[in-house]
Formats: structure tokens, C-alpha cells, sequence
């Protein structure tokens, strides 16, 4: 509220301030530390001819306090002289030549009537010198010595405050310019969905509180839509999508920026929402906390792979400066494509699976940071021109825990236990994955899971099948699996989605249609027969 009346109301206001000064006599336009410079330079000249004019002062005073001790010392003889003289000027000489007076001392002498004069306390007269001769060394140490005028400057102003100084009333605000909009939105959690065909969408994390079962991990979309929700997590209004391209363009989108929408919409296209070119495609996202945090962005990095096997990292700092129109994230070489972007630590283990059913695991720090316009270093080696990465996964110390899945084109998958897939040096051949053969096809997925997760298989012809992750068992890392999906004759898996656990049935969807395919048809998932059983005990040739 408060932030709306500074933009909408007299409450707050800018103004520009033209600063014109005579500097040396000549009309200037000033600085803040130009004017504070000049202001200094004038209170240094002030502080010095005040000393040279109290000096001056201080040293004609003590000269006359000399004449007149000397004069209280022979007090009888002054007076004595003064008297039997003509006239003053006679007695200023006798005095002069007797004494070896200045004439400004006789003078001061002769100009005393004698009842003060023969009143001169010498003692006072003595007080006073010592106290002007203390002052005379003060005011030279003052001409001498900058130190000490700065203190005497600092030490006014000081003054001037508390005498005069009172609370501010107003306050300035030094970042100038309107309340922007982000000054207006609270900063509160909300759930992003991001379904498998590019809609996107924000929804009140209220809404899902509200939900008597499945929570934030229920399905934010009716997979009847030929559409499901791919990524669904929890981010704050204030946060960054950061969106790639397969031409190694990055975008970025405020969370507040997203469309709003209840649970069951469908959201927005993403293109609509970011300037990418038409011929570009959207390829990964990213969700980042307030890229102005100078530690955050300095101590997190953003590693992308190419379906060429190249990698690259580089630090999350660069990525945090916005621009409307996209920056180059990432050089992509002829005939390559950005296939994934990924939010790290600096020390994750990452591992990258090819067509061929091969995988490779290195831990990151094997990377070094490079630019935005790098092109990247060899993350796998791949020895057949046609093969090509198909995914990357990136974990964190914390998630050793965590199990690799991978499925083949025939719909074979299976999950092996991290632990199997020996830590490497970036750039080699790797090891099998997935023992692939005619019968399961080349590779098409690798995802890292837990049981709470599920999958999304999506084959070519349009048929979608949801499974539960805890109910794929674990196996070794060179066999071949099991069969997740029957397919027709020729027909393939086009994509696999890790997407949420829900706590609905498994459902199977033509993707043409929309409509649910009858349980126990040629399409539908079957339980492991023996074929796909005995799959676990016969391992391909090894070829670690």
C-alpha cells in the first residue's frame, strides 16, 4: 500500500537539482563531490586567514606586554622619566634608549595614564604572556600543519549539528527514478507450472494448501489436453526464469511477470511471453533467486551441454545483468544444438548419456568457468558421427542417493544406483548404460529420480503412459531393462518427462484425440513377463 501511494500520490517525489557555483570567479556546473571539494577548500581558506589575522593579533599584544614588564620591573624609573620630560615625544625617546624600547612599546608606556601604570601588576602582565606565546604556538601549528585544520573544520560543522541539527523530516532516496513495479508485489511464494508442450503459468501457493489430497504435486493441467505438467515448483515472486534456446540464446522472465491462472488452466504460451526469434526453440529454464545478491551469483554457475557432447560452465554472475532482447549464453557450433541448461554448485557431479547407450560421470570442478560467448570444452567422446547426447543430469553432493533412469526407443528403461557409474575424467568414451540391442532400440532418456517421483513416456504416434518411479526396480547398469510400454509395429518413444508424483491412478492418453486408451490394449503398459525378467541376467557384452 504504501508503495502505491509513493507512485500515485505527492507522498514521494523526484526532482532534478542543476548545481552552478562561481568556482575561481567562473560559473560551474557541480557534482555532489565537486560541490563538497569546493565547500572543504573554502573552509580551509577561512580557517586560515582567521589564524594569520588571530596570529598577528596575539604577536602585537605580546610585544606591548614586553615593554610594559619591563616598564613594571623599573616602574620607578619610568615614571620618573615621564615626568621630568617636555613633552611625550621626548619621553618616548628617553624611554626608547634607556630601555631599548620599540617605539609601539614606549609608546604604549607613554599613552598609560600613571595611576595604571603605577598600578601594573607584574604578575598578571607575566599570566598573560605565557598564554599569548601558548596561542602564538597554536596558530602557526594551525598554518603548518593540514591534519590539525581538518580536525578544526570537522570539529565546527560538529558544532553547527548539535546546536542546530534536528531530525530529517523527509528522506532522501538516492536510487531516483518512479517506484517500480517490483516495488509493489509482495514477495510472497507461488507454485510455476511449466507443461511438456511450453505453456506456463503462476498460481497462489494458497490454492494448493487448499487441496484435501496430492498437494503442490497433483497435476496443474487435464492431461485430456494432449498437454501435462512437466515442471511444477514452488518460487517466490521476486525470483528469475531464466529461459535457453537451442541456439545458445538466453531470457529471462520475473516470476511476477508470469500469467496468473488458477490450478486447472492452462497458462500461456512461454514464446509469447519472451522476444525469441521464430525460427529459435525454447530448450531449458532455469529458476534463480535475486541475481543482485553479489555471493549468490558469484558461488552458483550454469553448466549447458550440446547434442554434440560439448559442455560448458559458466558463472551465474554473468547471467545477472537482464536484457530484453537475450544475451548469447552460450557459441554453438555448425550443425549442433543446445540440448540442457543446468543451475550448479561448482562441484556437482554431472553425467551425460549418448544415443549409443553410453554414459559418462565427471564431477564439475573439471570444468573451468569460461564467458558467455565460449563455446565450451569436450564433455563425452563420441567415436560415430551419428551418435548424439540425449541427456544430462546434474546432482549434488547431498543427493547421493539419488538413482539413474534410462529408457530406449523400443520402451525398455530400467534404474541403476549411482554408485555404478565410476567418476571419470571429462572427455572419454564412458560406460554402457543400458545394454542396447535391435530389440530395445537406441537410447532416447536419462533422468535422475527418487521413488517420489514419476514418469511421463510419450511415443511417437501419440500415446502418453504416467508410471510411478518406485515401481521401476533397480538393476545392473549394463542390462537392458524392462519394458515400460508396448508399441506398435514401427512405432518409437519420442520423449520421456520426470514430472511430479501424484496420487491418481496411471492413466494412458492418445495424444490425437485426447481420449484414454482401454486398459489391456496393444498400447497400454504390461507387467514384466519373463522376457523382460530374464533382461536383468543377460547384460550385453560389457564395454566399460
Amino acid at each position: 500500500v504504501l508503495n502505491t501511494l509513493y507512485k500515485y500520490t505527492q507522498l514521494q517525489s523526484s526532482f532534478s537539482v542543476n548545481n552552478i557555483a562561481l568556482v575561481n570567479g567562473r560559473p560551474q556546473q557541480l557534482t555532489v563531490k565537486d560541490m563538497i571539494y569546493h565547500f572543504i577548500n573554502h573552509r580551509v581558506d577561512v580557517v586560515i586567514r582567521r589564524t594569520k589575522f588571530d596570529l598577528r593579533k596575539a604577536e602585537e599584544r605580546a610585544h606591548i606586554l614586553e615593554g610594559l614588564i619591563i616598564a613594571s620591573d623599573n616602574i620607578d624609573e619610568v615614571i620618573q622619566i615621564i615626568r621630568s620630560s617636555s613633552s611625550p615625544d621626548e619621553a618616548r625617546e628617553r624611554l626608547k634608549n634607556r630601555f631599548e624600547l620599540s617605539e609601539i612599546q614606549a609608546r604604549a608606556i607613554v599613552d598609560m595614564r600613571l595611576r595604571s601604570l603605577t598600578g601594573l601588576e607584574q604578575d598578571k602582565l607575566r599570566a598573560e604572556y605565557d598564554e599569548l606565546l601558548e596561542k602564538i604556538l597554536y596558530y602557526n601549528r594551525i598554518l603548518n600543519e593540514e591534519d590539525l585544520r581538518m580536525e578544526i573544520i570537522k570539529g565546527e560543522l560538529q558544532e553547527i549539528k548539535d546546536k542546530y541539527g534536528d531530525e530529517r523530516r523527509t528522506e532522501i532516496n538516492y536510487a531516483g527514478g518512479d517506484v517500480s513495479i517490483e516495488d509493489m508485489i509482495p514477495d510472497e511464494e507461488v507454485v510455476i507450472t511449466i507443461s511438456h508442450a511450453g505453456y506456463i503459468k503462476r498460481t497462489a501457493l494458497a490454492e494448493y494448501k487448499k487441496q484435501g489430497r496430492g498437494g503442490i504435486g497433483q497435476k496443474g493441467v487435464n492431461t485430456r489436453d494432449a498437454d501435462f505438467v512437466e515442471h511444477i515448483f514452488v518460487a517466490t515472486n521476486h525470483n528469475y526464469l531464466l529461459f535457453f534456446t537451442e541456439w545458445g540464446r538466453c531470457f529471462w522472465l520475473r516470476v511476477y511477470e508470469v500469467p496468473e491462472g488458477s490450478k486447472a488452466s492452462k497458462g500461456r504460451a512461454i514464446q509469447n511471453l519472451i522476444n525469441i526469434p521464430q525460427d529459435d526453440n525454447l530448450k531449458a529454464f532455469i529458476n534463480t533467486k535475486d541475481l543482485r545478491n553479489e555471493e549468490y551469483v558469484n558461488n552458483n554457475f550454469i553448466v549447458m551441454v550440446t547434442q554434440k557432447g560439448i559442455i560448458k560452465k559458466t558463472s551465474l554472475e554473468a547471467y545477472s545483468r537482464p536484457r530484453t532482447n537475450g544475451i548469447n549464453a552460450i557459441t554453438v557450433r555448425e550443425g549442433d544444438t543446445l540440448l540442457e541448461a543446468r543451475l550448479t554448485t561448482g562441484n556437482d557431479d554431472i553425467l551425460m548419456a549418448i544415443r549409443s547407450g553410453k554414459a559418462i560421470r565427471f564431477n564439475e570442478s573439471t570444468v573451468r568457468s569460461m564467458g558467455r560467448n565460449a563455446s565450451g570444452v569436450k564433455g563425452i567422446n563420441m567415436t560415430d558421427d551419428n551418435d548424439e547426447v540425449v541427456g544430462m543430469v546434474t546432482i549434488p553432493a547431498d543427493q547421493a542417493d539419488t538413482s539413474i533412469l534410462v529408457v530406449s526407443e523400443k520402451g525398455y528403461g530400467k534404474r541403476t544406483h549411482l554408485e555404478d557409474y565410476r567418476i571419470t575424467n571429462r572427455g572419454g568414451k564412458g560406460v554402457k548404460t543400458i545394454g542396447v540391442s535391435e530389440k530395445t532400440g537406441h537410447l532416447v532418456a536419462i533422468k535422475a529420480v527418487t521413488d517420489a517421483d514419476d514418469l511421463m513416456v510419450i511415443n511417437k504416434s501419440g500415446v502418453m503412459i504416467r508410471i510411478g518411479v518406485a515401481d521401476l526396480r533397480v538393476m545392473g547398469r549394463a542390462t537392458q531393462g524392462v519394458k515400460l510400454i508396448n508399441l506398435r509395429k514401427n512405432d518409437e518413444i519420442a520423449s520421456v518427462a520426470k514430472v511430479p508424483a501424484t496420487e491418481e491412478e496411471d492413466e494412458i492418453i492418445d495424444l490425437e484425440n485426447g481420449k484414454p486408451i482401454i486398459e489391456g490394449s496393444a498400447e497400454g503398459p504390461v507387467e514384466p513377463s519373463a522376457e523382460t525378467d530374464n533382461a536383468e541376467d543377460s547384460p550385453a557384452p560389457s564395454e566399460d
